[in-house]
């Protein structure tokens, strides 16, 4: 039998995508046998105290006169290597380049002082590349961080080619994709939502879920789902919090949507929500990976999305859903009334969409990370 590992982990503790896979990814190497050590400022969102395996580590984030800004990634790299003494630790595993990268260099530099030998592995998970990756200022140490991890894997073969093309890497990456933990979607559980509790019988239920970001494109969202308003009895279900909230409530307004959008703010419970919807909108002007989608697939939910990034590896045109370039509302909409429009088409679509996030279980995924684990020890 594999002796049982002592795993660091270090995400943001948040809604988005990065800290939930890290997170569930913890879930299932602590059901395992494995002890998984949590480092970061808060308890991450999905994660539960009271698992047996699993301890949360808070970063304390102390207001300095001195600084304008508290000095995280120092802080961040001086409890890996309290929690790496303490607990004996024989790996990280880091979520985004930065600074949770460059931070476990630093603990990692700190500990060899100390005969300690702590080595880590970097998750790649989207905007850290996309979006810091672009800007000049960022870009030394997110390279140096990702050429100096020990192991490095990307969510997708998408977003590979883009670290590839946006820094000078000499690191190997190894794809990695996200995963469903297929235990979580019992959609005949008894904590199961009403479907009735939000649309009547013969309406479809629209859903989009993000964390309301820019370049999530929610007001796209709201745009599409009038355009299929108008021609089939819907609602629309948003669920995330994040800085376009206010733009989105006042386009609901404007459009007259009031009494058709039910926006239900964070949720812990994601698979409650797609469980109960008929066709998932994610118009996002970049997605890594699109885990979002996936997890309405799991429910047997199609996609309507753009084509950006990640996302044409989940979502299967004509197959799981419609893929269009960003921006193409009249497109979307067009793709999803076809879906929409006649029961047996829907069906296909859910049937072809459940199949092929099952290709993305869990119990396929965490075998790779355990052997990438264990070939860094």
């Amino acid at each position: 039998m594999s002796k049982s590992l002592k795993i660091g982990v270090v995400c943001y503790p948040t809604f988005g995508g990065s800290g939930i896979v890290a997170t569930e990814l913890g879930k299932a190497f602590a059901d395992k046998g494995h002890q998984v050590h949590f480092i970061t400022y808060s308890k991450p969102v999905r994660m539960d105290l009271f698992t047996e395996n699993m301890f949360f580590h808070e970063v304390s984030v102390l207001d300095y006169p001195l600084f304008e800004y508290a000095p995280y990634e120092l802080l961040l790299s001086s409890k890996i290597v309290d929690v790496a003494i303490s607990e004996q630790l024989d790996l990280m595993h880091v979520h985004y380049a930065i600074p949770h990268a460059s931070a476990a260099y630093s603990a990692k530099q700190i500990l060899k002082t100390k005969a300690i030998k702590l080595p880590y592995i970097t998750t790649l998970h989207g905007t850290d590349i996309t979006l810091l990756g672009k800007d000049k200022s960022y870009k030394p140490v997110i390279e140096f961080a990702i050429n100096q991890s020990d192991a490095v894997t990307a969510v997708s073969h998408s977003l590979k080619q883009d670290t590839f093309s946006f820094f000078n890497i000499d690191n190997d990456i190894q794809v990695i994709p996200n995963f469903i933990d297929f235990n979580l979607y019992n959609n005949n559980s008894t904590d199961s939502l009403d479907r009735s509790d939000f649309a009547k019988s013969d309406e479809k239920i629209i859903c989009h879920i993000s964390n309301f970001r820019k370049l999530k494109r929610v007001d796209d969202v709201i745009r599409i789902f009038k355009g299929i308003q108008d021609k089939i009895s819907s609602k629309l279900v948003l669920v995330g919090q994040g800085p376009e909230e206010d733009k989105v409530t006042a386009l609901v307004n404007d459009l007259g949507l009031n009494d058709r959008v039910l926006h239900l703010g964070n949720f812990n419970r994601i698979d409650q929500i797609t469980a109960i919807s008929d066709l998932f909108l994610l118009p996002s002007e970049t997605e890594s990976f699109g885990l979002a989608a996936l997890e309405a697939m799991a429910s047997a939910v199609p996609v309507i999305s753009s084509n950006v990034g990640g996302l044409s590896e989940v979502n299967i045109k004509a197959k799981t859903g419609f893929l269009r370039p960003v921006g193409d509302i009249d497109g979307m909409v067009k793709d999803s009334l076809y879906i929409l429009q006649n029961d047996s088409t829907l069906n296909s679509f859910k049937e072809n969409a459940l199949k092929h996030a099952k290709t993305y279980s869990l119990n396929d995924i965490l075998p790779l990370y355990e052997r990438l684990y264990r070939s860094i020890i």
